[in-house]
């Protein structure tokens, strides 16, 4: 049995990768270098991602030392990595166990790689923020521009073709899946992308563009365009989106219901 720390999050993942390293021999030595031979899960994930963003021009070793920099030096960071990995396990019906996410789930990956490269940006080391953000993008498939703002609790499912940028705004415990986009709508510079409020399911393909807020609670159907404001705990869907109910609970993000068959209809707002 591993020993415990004051970490429950790491002490399960580490409990739970124990047990798997011996029912599975062939993986012991992998996670044994990714995650048994280290004490803290900050240790442990900077050692991991820097290993998967890896480059000919800048070795692991260099980038784990930029990130476990960002993540030793930034407590907000620790806390939602940590809320990122129960985010994950709470409401993907795939995964049960928190080591799953942290060793393999790209969603996850993207968003701690974003976080380090946000907490670049705002130290003033915007090349360096911007190549992390190019190595996500060419190894995850992921594109979030390092300025973007992202909460704490965020699930990026699947995260396949995943596009936020620069001033977008992301809030706590919000599901995001593949393919969708936080976009501008031209050229013009400033505030131009979404900001999505705490509680949002956003559901496959979902294009929402221009600076518009996503109303807490809210709930965007698989495929939409969204052009316009979207009032709190409403549920909008279509080309272009609108209203089409209201979702069942106050923040269907936690549930991942994407159908619409258990939302109400009423009154279009």
């Amino acid at each position: 049995m591993p020993e415990t720390s004051n970490d429950p999050v790491w002490d399960r993942i580490r409990e739970e990768t124990s047990k798997h390293a011996s029912d599975e021999p062939i993986l012991a030595s992998f996670l044994h270098a990714t995650i048994l031979n280290h004490s803290r899960l900050e240790l442990a994930l900077s050692f991991h991602l820097a290993n998967q963003l890896d480059s000919a021009t800048a070795s692991s070793l260099l980038l784990r030392e930029v990130m476990l920099e960002a993540m030793d030096s930034d407590a907000d960071i620790r806390e939602a990595m940590r809320a990122d990995l129960k985010a994950v396990e709470e409401r993907d019906s795939a995964c049960h166990e928190l080591y799953i996410p942290f060793l393999y789930f790209k969603g996850f990956h993207s968003l701690q790689t974003q976080r380090v490269s946000h907490w670049l940006w705002n130290h003033g080391r915007e090349s360096l923020a911007l190549f992390f953000q190019n190595r996500m993008s060419s190894k995850f498939g992921v594109d979030i521009h390092p300025a973007a703002r992202m909460g704490k609790g965020i699930m990026l499912d699947h995260a396949t073709g995943l596009v936020i940028g620069e001033t977008a705004v992301v809030g706590n415990n919000v599901s995001i899946l593949q393919s969708v986009t936080l976009g501008g709508t031209g050229k013009d510079e400033g505030d131009r992308h979404p900001k999505i409020g705490d509680g949002v399911l956003i559901s496959a393909g979902a294009k929402i563009l221009g600076n518009i807020r996503v109303g807490e609670g809210a709930k965007v159907g698989a495929g939409s365009v969204v052009l316009e404001e979207v009032p709190a705990h409403t549920t909008v869907a279509g080309v272009p989106a609108k209203v089409v109910g209201r979702p069942s609970s106050d923040q269907p993000a936690l549930e991942m219901e994407h159908d619409f068959c258990c939302d109400e209809f009423g009154a279009q707002l």
